[in-house]
């Protein structure tokens, strides 16, 4: 019978409600914080915003609002929200100093949104590292790689280093070096090539397919065939083209060459000795 009085005496003592507004005030929050979100992502689809200023827009706008419920769940719980601002405001100065790194990555990452060397879903090269762009944060930037690895590279790191944008153009081209044999007639290899990349429904028409002289090689002449393809056809193309030629060179037999070795033995008319050995043991002299 003790049991009730004290439940009684809980509930109408001031601070129960004051906790009970608190625990309402950070549930409406989060509701409101994530239909904003929403409203920010189909408003982003209807006016087809990129999606990295969306992502953006919309944490910011979660996060926000956020900050704001907790701020005045505070406030309901009796917290002086001033006192608790300048200890705020101290300890950002001391993780300020704590985390230079953390900072230049935000910084880094406030520079790649605005410069938009690319977009979320570009495939792009930072050093070793090739993937798809799937996220950018303003700490870093996620990659999944094509062997469907997750890399997160620091917004520092791709300020300070040579971003290559493998999608950010509509066509790409394609650079085959290959190498013929000396008595080649390379008017007749050229003519081959480009009947080749008439044929080929990957190559574009325009711009023009390439024929590049690179120079006199040990065994062969170097040359570069260079085709325009679109940049969802470009790995179809690279994987097909070369096998292609290959093909096309046996049937106009035209030679790839393989590398030679001349040996000189100092005298044209004195005979260079030469033993065959046909056995284990056993040496059979050969003119």
């Amino acid at each position: 019978m003790d049991l009730l009085p004290r439940i009684s005496a809980f509930v109408n003592h001031p601070m129960f409600w004051d906790v009970v507004r608190a625990v309402i005030i950070l549930i409406v929050g989060g509701a409101v914080a994530k239909a904003a979100g929403s409203a920010i992502r189909r408003f982003s689809l209807r006016r087809q915003i990129e999606a990295q200023r969306e992502a953006l827009a919309r944490r910011a706008v979660f996060y926000t609002i956020l900050v704001l419920a907790f701020l005045a769940a505070l406030h309901q719980l009796g917290v002086n929200l001033s006192v608790l601002l300048g200890t705020a405001g101290i300890l950002s100065v001391a993780i300020g100093f704590a985390s230079q790194t953390s900072a230049s990555n935000i910084i880094s990452g406030l520079f790649l949104i605005g410069e938009k060397a690319f977009v979320i879903g570009d495939v792009i090269q930072v050093g070793t590292e090739t993937g798809e762009v799937i996220s950018i944060d303003l700490l870093s930037v996620k990659l999944r790689t094509y062997d469907n690895l997750y890399v997160r590279v620091p917004n520092e790191t791709l300020i300070k280093s040579n971003v290559i944008n493998l999608t950010r153009f509509p066509i790409r081209r394609y650079d085959m070096q290959v190498g013929v044999a000396y008595k080649e007639d390379l008017a007749r290899v050229h003519a081959v090539l480009e009947e080749l990349a008439d044929r080929n429904p990957l190559c574009l028409t325009e711009p023009k397919p390439l024929f590049i002289f690179l120079g006199f090689g040990d065994s062969s002449v170097n040359l570069q065939f260079s085709v325009w393809a679109r940049r969802e056809k470009y790995l179809d193309l690279r994987n097909t083209l070369s096998l292609e030629v290959k093909n096309a060179f046996d049937e106009a037999g035209i030679e790839i060459p393989f590398p030679h070795r001349s040996l000189y033995t100092g005298s044209a008319t004195e005979p260079f000795p030469v033993r065959v050995v046909s056995q284990p043991g056993a040496d059979t002299p050969a003119n």
